[in-house]
């Protein structure tokens, strides 16, 4: 029913993409598949050597160099500025003298003529709002060899540091010290991963990228000199780090690991809770809203001044902090394996304090901690702090910032991605600024396995992967394999590192491998990599061993090709015509990727059967013929019933005899009795205008959809995220004159495109079928899970062909397939109810943005009287 939306195509903008996502044929080939290719096993051979072996395991001359940290760092919150000085044990255990180090100084980013502002423009999540002058260097000293300190000789280019060093650092465990005395002026909006933001009760202070880091070197990059822009996260050696934060009097300070000194920081209450809270499954409040309010009373009068908060953490490969006067603060008992134990806690502000919100924070963190541990691998660190500030969401060994209005499935869905990464990157430590899939999407993956197990399912909804195809096989897309400030584009990111390899692991884990021997394989990269620098080729080669499959076709398709899966049931045929006999099911793999192939196959005498092919079928090239002891005809063979696996195109997928419609019925007959049974045409007809109001969620975050139409010639719609305050999309048609607006700009659009648009604006299309340009024909009936329902094909005035399947019992519409190029866009219809005299679908569900998204009604309003002014 188009008087609401097409939800498929606004969403696709949302990532942005301006324009249709279905591909055009570019070819009229049969199929793309190349056997060949595809398995060949020229794949990996040159990967591997002694430092990464061919088994996946750390080969036996593996090494790796470690830095140990001491900080000392004092926030000053009149200036905005964070004074600190670091000391840095660095230990070279590589086989090679050193001439000179290589520092991160990712504070530099900010500056305005730091490669990353050139990049990104100030509005872009990666752009830098509010200029500083980076890290302030006031000495930089070192000491050789246990030998006096002495003033360094360094040069510094962007966001890195080189220190040549007067002698060589000695190889195999020779060690030096590095000391550096800086400053910084805090951004306001850090490239959202730290900086600070005003709350009701003081400024909220996240910090990170805090302090001049040293660089990994390795056999696989030698020094990693790529400079922080922005999109590419962090690569970073592990150690141990030993800080102090001296803070105003009146601020509760959180930061990674342990808090050394409660009692010198801490009130007698708070520390006698804060114990509880060690021993308690439940969530204990550590300082209230009434409490913070008396800590900032109580330091005010007695006029302490600073206070100075000491944090270790080891085994850690990176720190970060957060401070206000402003925190409300809550912690409980973690329980990991073996009968360990740590610490959940949450911080935020009270603004969003309810148990809708971060009221549940602290039970989110400890439920996350527990699950990933208890599937994967054990929690390493002794906390595990949510910090409610500015940031979407941000992830650091041991605290994690999320923005501070996310409430009940969003705020869920944050935390739970934040602390995922407490496993990809921190303990298994990837390189992020080359390799994003590896630590998004493979939390991306946990996530879902996390979700699923929580509460009973609270936030859980099964996704439909067969319905990603046409997301995750865009042609807009970049292989998974490329650097993620290459990719640049935030929507394509969100497919590239997030979705794309996220729905790859479930796909190998529902589909190719099972759970038993992908969870094993998992684990096993887990435990052989954590605190090592894995490559991509040692996942996939500690995959291919620990679950005893050769892989090779699935990394290439998946991971360093933008290959495409389309297969498709091409027709049946019965030996010699006797379906007694058997019968022959044609199978097609039309584009290049490879997969098994999972058949259902119906017969006539309700006879039903799931077969596995396995992807060998494909060794024989693009078609294969698949020999089925039937007894009786077919009614219906479709691959991937539980749809399980993303294909580009879902239509084809499935090959169903439709049956012959009533003698005499037409499609307009159809349609008629329709519009019969949604109200009647005088009632239809009397609609002038209508205005909706949806709600959806797109992987936790929610999404709301308002359309207003009138006279069928006037059309407004826009797609907003509210926890953003941002309007994502935005339509508007006032007779001819069509505007699509794409987070702030302005879309070209050709005139088909203008076209589809046009129809949207038509409060109730059916009533103009058979008329106005549109074709009708019935196709057929068929039966669907003991439904029967007629099959209409629709061709609108814009060329646009769709398939609308209507209930025989109600006469209702349940479905809705919009064909084009190798794609097809799914709607389904149901849960309607009267307004005004008129029924109407209060539950859309569509394979849209790469998911099924269900999408919720709240709101009709019918002949309301909307002014002219909406569509402006």
């Amino acid at each position: 029913m188009k008087f609401l939306i097409k939800f498929s195509t606004c969403l696709l903008l949302i990532g942005g993409f301006t324009g249709r996502v279905v591909a055009q044929e570019k070819t009229a080939q049969k199929s793309t598949f190349n056997k060949y290719e595809a398995f060949s096993p020229l794949f990996m051979t040159d990967k591997v050597n002694a430092f990464h072996s061919a088994t996946g395991n750390p080969g036996p001359e593996y090494w790796q160099n470690r830095a140990n940290y001491k900080i000392k760092a004092t926030l000053d919150t009149i200036n905005q500025k964070i004074e600190g000085k670091v000391t840095i044990n660095y230990i070279n255990n590589s086989p090679y003298n050193l001439e000179f180090l290589w520092l991160q100084l990712d504070q530099n980013t900010f500056k305005k003529e730091s490669r990353g502002s050139a990049l990104y423009p100030a509005n872009d999540r990666n752009g830098v709002h509010t200029f500083t002058n980076g890290y302030e260097l006031k000495s930089v000293g070192i000491k050789m060899d246990r030998g006096r300190m002495q003033k360094a000789n360094y040069l510094v280019s962007d966001t890195r540091m080189q220190i040549r060093l007067p002698e060589e650092l000695k190889a195999k465990g020779k060690e030096m010290e590095i000391t550096i005395n800086y400053s910084f002026d805090i951004p306001e909006h850090g490239k959202d991963r730290m900086g600070r933001v005003k709350t009701k009760n003081g400024w909220i202070y996240t910090l990170a990228q805090w302090y001049p880091r040293i660089e990994v070197m390795d056999e696989v990059d030698g020094w990693s000199t790529l400079p922080y822009l922005g999109t590419g996260e962090f690569y970073l050696d592990y150690g141990d780090f030993d800080y102090e934060i001296t803070a105003p009097a009146d601020m509760i300070v959180v930061g990674s690991g342990l808090l050394q000194n409660p009692k010198e920081v801490l009130t007698k209450y708070e520390q006698k809770q804060l114990e509880k809270a060690w021993k308690s499954d439940k969530t204990v409040s550590i300082q209230s809203e009434k409490q913070m309010l008396d800590r900032a009373d109580h330091h005010k009068a007695d006029n302490r001044g600073m206070l100075t908060w000491h944090f270790k953490i080891a085994q850690s490969r990176d720190i970060s902090w957060a401070a206000s006067k402003a925190f409300i603060w809550d912690a409980a008992k973690i329980n990991l394996p073996k009968g360990k134990t740590a610490l959940a806690q949450s911080v935020y502000p009270v603004e969003n304090s309810g148990m809708d919100g971060y009221g549940r924070s602290t039970e989110y963190v400890k439920n996350s901690i527990e699950l990933y541990s208890n599937k994967w691998f054990s929690y390493t660190y002794p906390v595990a702090t949510n910090v409610g500030a500015h940031e979407g969401g941000m992830e650091y060994p041991g605290i994690v910032f999320c923005n501070f209005k996310s409430k009940g499935a969003s705020l869920w869905g944050v935390i739970n991605h934040e602390f995922g990464h407490n496993w990809f990157p921190m303990i298994v430590g990837s390189n992020e600024r080359k390799y994003a899939w590896m630590d998004e999407g493979f939390n991306t993956f946990i996530n879902g396995v996390d979700t699923k197990e929580f509460n009973n399912g609270e936030y859980y909804h099964k996704s439909n992967l067969q319905s990603m195809g046409s997301g995750l096989f865009n042609d807009r897309l970049d292989p998974v394999f490329t650097v993620p400030d290459v990719i640049h584009n935030q929507g394509n990111l969100g497919m590239e590192a997030y979705s794309k390899p996220g729905a790859a692991l479930q796909v190998l884990r529902n589909s190719v491998l099972g759970k038993d021997r992908f969870d094993y394989a998992f684990q096993t990269y887990i435990k052989r990599w954590a605190f090592k620098h894995p490559t991509p080729w040692d996942f996939f080669n500690t995959m291919n061993s620990a679950a005893g499959e050769d892989l090779t076709w699935f990394w290439k398709g998946w991971f360093m090709n933008n290959w495409k899966l389309d297969q498709a049931v091409e027709g049946v045929k019965y030996v010699d015509g006797d379906p007694k006999k058997g019968s022959l099911i044609s199978l097609l793999n039309k584009n290049k990727m490879a997969m098994p192939v999972t058949l259902k196959i119906t017969e006539a005498n309700n006879t039903t059967k799931t077969v596995k092919l396995p992807v060998e079928i494909w060794m024989t090239g693009p078609e294969y013929i698949y020999n089925y002891e039937s007894t009786s005809k077919i009614v219906s063979v479709e691959i991937d019933p539980d749809h399980e696996i993303p294909d580009l195109n879902p239509s084809n997928n499935t090959l169903i005899v439709l049956l012959d419609a009533p003698v005499g019925l037409t499609a307009q007959k159809v349609i008629d009795t329709y519009i019969d049974a949604i109200g009647g045409q005088n009632k239809l007809a009397a609609v002038k205008d209508i205005s909706t109001s949806m709600t959806a969620s797109i992987q936790g975050t929610e999404i709301k959809i308002d359309t207003k139409k009138k006279n069928s010639s006037k059309y407004l719609m826009t797609v907003s995220i509210p926890i953003a305050n941002r309007v994502a999309i935005k339509y508007v048609v006032n007779g001819d004159a069509v505007s699509i607006i794409s987070n702030g700009r302005a879309q070209n659009i050709d005139q088909k495109e203008k076209q589809r648009v046009l129809s949207e604006a038509v409060i109730f299309p059916e009533l103009e079928y058979g008329q106005k340009g549109y074709q009708t024909a019935l196709l057929g009936m068929q039966m669907t899970n003991g439904q029967h329902l007629y099959v209409v094909q629709v061709t609108a005035p814009s060329g646009e062909i769709s398939k609308e399947y209507y209930d025989v019992a109600s006469g209702l519409k349940t479905k809705q397939e919009v064909l084009g190029g190798k794609s097809v866009l799914i709607t389904e219809y149901s849960n309607y109810k009267l307004v005004n005299g008129i029924k109407i679908p209060y539950t859309q569900t569509s394979n849209s943005f790469g998911q099924s998204i269900e999408m919720k009604l709240n709101e009709v309003k019918v002949n309301g009287g909307i002014d002219d002014s909406n569509f402006k």
